[in-house]
């Protein structure tokens, strides 16, 4: 006779030796984090990223983002009378994500905060805000990065710049003047082109009002298609240009922004991506024409930053996960948390998300110094976020698989949530520009703009003497660079070692002696495998584990 369980099942499916679900947690718990808030000038934030930090790991925030994926956005081209809408309908928790979003200040607030650090503030905030999910994440960097490029047209930012600093979300199409505030988005690549812009077909026409044009054409990618206004880019009678597009304009009527379709993606499915057609548009220039990639590179350097941190955040949230089943899952006579490989695996992974956060928040301090004018912060910034843009969201779909893989069959299941993450993680490397777009970039960066070269080496003098495998490293690298010979079809690798050298430089410095010895031993040193888990015996996987683990230590 089977025997019964009390809530009538049968006893063979009794669960034992299942972890139980990860409790509220505080995504702020991140040592690394916090070390690097203070470092690059933001302390006076730490109170406000602890308090989202516990926000993000709470229940609710956990659940709007598991809904806002599961009920994907659904275009709406007409309304029941046959009118064209071309609206973008989202469930009400991608909502309750974008109204914290903007309150927290990572849309656009950050250009009316004039503190030391906000730029650090904010990308700190992204950290932990980001352990809900990243789809919402793409309009409040688009938005972030708008402003300095709206900022080539003083008259235009007058109006628009106040409003897309605002932290009152604001959704729904209306005029833009009339809302509490505003989101941005952007429409750079076409389907001949992607990230070659310079071929862009997309016809600008002076309409005969000083500084308004017409546009003909269709973008490929256009991402969150809800967006107040856009900043786009058409060939204008003088050269490719920069225009800003409102989806509404100042009469109340609707601009032409027909939606085609809406981008299945493999990931980042709670966002919109869409391909607008615009025939007779209304939009203003920004900048002089044939000024679009110069004004537009503006943004450039942010979304690039905010890609580096999204990928860092993932990181994050999914070595948080794998630790939690680790921690409370038993095989082969013990905790997995206390097997030596599982250990193994975990501090390679500690290591590798210490130090993506490390030079995120670095690259965010980089970002403050050089908008208040350090000349020596903005070089170092410019080679700096793409070298680190390249090499984080690289190693982003390899990390998230290792710790999925942590977790085994059970991570392998939609409802761990762990498939969402490893789906995500390869979107940041494409975004703002592939591996060979940057890569390509960095090399650019060295022969166009003086300063570049100088910056990197000045930074990463500064560990100089306090690990002999970096001082090599940083040694090669410079005898790598001075060889221009073929050097395109190197830059892969190159940009490789700036980006880990800038790391092992960063950890170094400030991380305890542990991590930057294990940092050093593997990813400078050769002391390593080809896959995550093989720290060499030397390395100090407890001391790791105990300063990257949230909760019990």
């Amino acid at each position: 006779m089977v025997r019964t369980l009390a809530d009538g099942s049968a006893a063979t499916h009794e669960v034992t030796n299942q972890p139980p679900p990860l409790p509220p947690y505080d995504a702020s718990d991140d040592t690394a984090l916090l070390e690097g808030l203070r470092r690059e000038g933001a302390g006076w934030a730490e109170a406000d990223v602890r308090r989202v930090g516990r926000l993000a790991g709470g229940p609710e925030a956990q659940r709007w983002a598991e809904d806002a994926n599961r009920h994907e956005p659904e275009l709406r081209t007409h309304d029941r009378f046959g009118r064209r809408i071309d609206e973008v309908e989202f469930h009400p928790s991608w909502h309750s994500l974008m109204r914290v979003a903007v309150a927290e200040g990572l849309g656009g607030a950050v250009w009316a905060d004039g503190r030391p650090g906000a730029h650090v503030a904010r990308t700190a905030t992204g950290l932990v805000w980001g352990h809900t999910e990243a789809g919402h994440l793409c309009p409040m960097a688009m938005t972030y990065a708008a402003v300095p490029a709206l900022r080539h047209q003083p008259d235009l930012a007058a109006v628009y710049e106040p409003l897309l600093a605002g932290r009152v979300y604001d959704p729904g199409l209306a005029v833009p003047s009339g809302k509490r505030g505003l989101l941005a988005g952007m429409g750079m690549t076409e389907k001949q082109g992607g990230s070659d812009v310079r071929t862009n077909t997309t016809l600008a026409t002076p309409a005969g009002e000083d500084g308004v044009y017409t546009l003909r054409g269709h973008k490929w990618f256009t991402s969150a298609p809800m967006c107040d206004v856009f900043l786009v880019l058409a060939q204008a009678p003088g050269g490719l240009s920069c225009f800003l597009l409102p989806r509404v304009l100042p009469d109340g009527t609707r601009n032409v922004f027909r939606i085609q379709r809406l981008k299945d993606k493999l990931g980042n499915r709670s966002n919109a991506s869409s391909e607008p057609e615009f025939d007779g548009t209304v939009a203003w220039l920004v900048g002089g024409e044939g000024q679009g990639v110069k004004t537009i590179i503006d943004m450039v350097n942010l979304t690039r930053l905010d890609c580096v941190m999204a990928t860092a955040t993932l990181m994050r949230k999914t070595l948080v996960e794998a630790g939690h089943h680790a921690r409370h899952r038993a095989a082969f006579g013990g905790r997995l948390l206390d097997q030596p490989l599982m250990r193994n695996v975990l501090a390679d992974l500690a290591l590798e998300s210490e130090a993506a956060t490390a030079l995120t928040l670095r690259l965010a301090g980089a970002t403050d110094r050089a908008l208040a004018g350090d000349p020596g912060e903005r070089a170092l910034r410019r080679i700096a976020t793409a070298a680190g843009k390249y090499w984080v969201t690289k190693r982003g779909p390899a990390f998230t698989a290792e710790a999925l893989e942590c977790l085994g069959g059970n991570g392998y299941v939609e409802e761990s949530g762990m498939p969402r993450h490893y789906r995500e993680a390869p979107l940041l490397s494409i975004w703002e520009g592939s591996g060979n777009v940057n890569a390509l970039d960095v090399l650019r960066a060295l022969a166009r703009e003086p300063g570049t070269l100088d910056a990197l080496f000045g930074e990463l003098a500064l560990a100089r003497g306090g690990d002999a495998r970096l001082d090599a490293a940083v040694a090669r690298l410079r005898d790598d660079l001075a060889d221009t010979d073929g050097i395109q079809a190197r830059a892969r690798l190159l940009v490789e070692r700036i980006a880990l050298a800038l790391q092992g430089s960063l950890l170094v410095r400030h991380a305890p002696p542990a991590v930057a010895d294990a940092f050093c031993a593997t990813r400078l040193g050769g002391d390593w495998g080809h896959a995550y888990g093989t720290l060499p015996r030397s390395a100090d996987v407890t001391a790791i584990l105990d300063r990257s683990l949230p909760g019990d230590r």
